[in-house]
């Protein structure tokens, strides 16, 4: 079993019962989950800023696929959940059911032309961050660097306010 993290994103309909049903499906596609950060209201950024907040979290996961099968398996509960595709009305950055990015696995750097681990935003993104700090304080990137410093580092324009409790893992309590 390789540990990695995940990070989530809604902001259309009811965001957190979203978060919630991508948490539960993601069991079915050979991951599982092992804990759930907080939810939080983040500020839309991107190409598109005129749209609704979205409801972000993060997950630590457990799996024994790949690189590309964790990816597919994202993606197939994206699709499952309703989110448009390449060449079905997808908008890069636009209003979406769901969001799930695979952001680390394992200790190892990979690349692809579909996947970068560590995710390209992992260390510039708040909403990112501060759900991915909360699961695990001391998380390094691959090559060393310190998610929490790279926090630190960021301006705090970016508006990430906590909603809510953690998201329900599945198979917990």
């Amino acid at each position: 079993m390789t540990t990695g993290y995940l990070g989530l994103g809604s902001n259309v309909g009811d965001r957190r019962a979203q978060l919630q049903a991508a948490t539960d499906r993601l069991g079915a596609h050979g991951v599982t989950v092992l804990a759930a950060s907080s939810t939080y209201d983040t500020d839309p950024v991107g190409e598109i800023l005129d749209q609704p907040s979205f409801l972000n979290a993060c997950l630590r996961i457990d799996t024994e696929l790949g690189p590309e099968e964790l990816l597919d398996a994202c993606k197939a509960v994206e699709r499952d959940m309703g989110r448009a595709q390449p060449g079905q009305g997808y908008v890069r950055h636009g209003p979406r059911p769901i969001d799930v990015d695979l952001l680390l696995l394992g200790d190892s750097a990979y690349a692809s032309e579909r996947l970068t681990l560590p995710h390209p935003q992992v260390l510039a993104r708040r909403f990112v961050l501060i759900p991915l700090l909360e699961l695990d304080f001391e998380l390094t990137t691959p090559d060393g660097r310190r998610c929490s410093d790279a926090l630190a580092a960021l301006p705090v324009e970016e508006g990430v306010r906590r909603e809510g409790p953690p998201l329900r893992v599945p198979g917990g309590s």
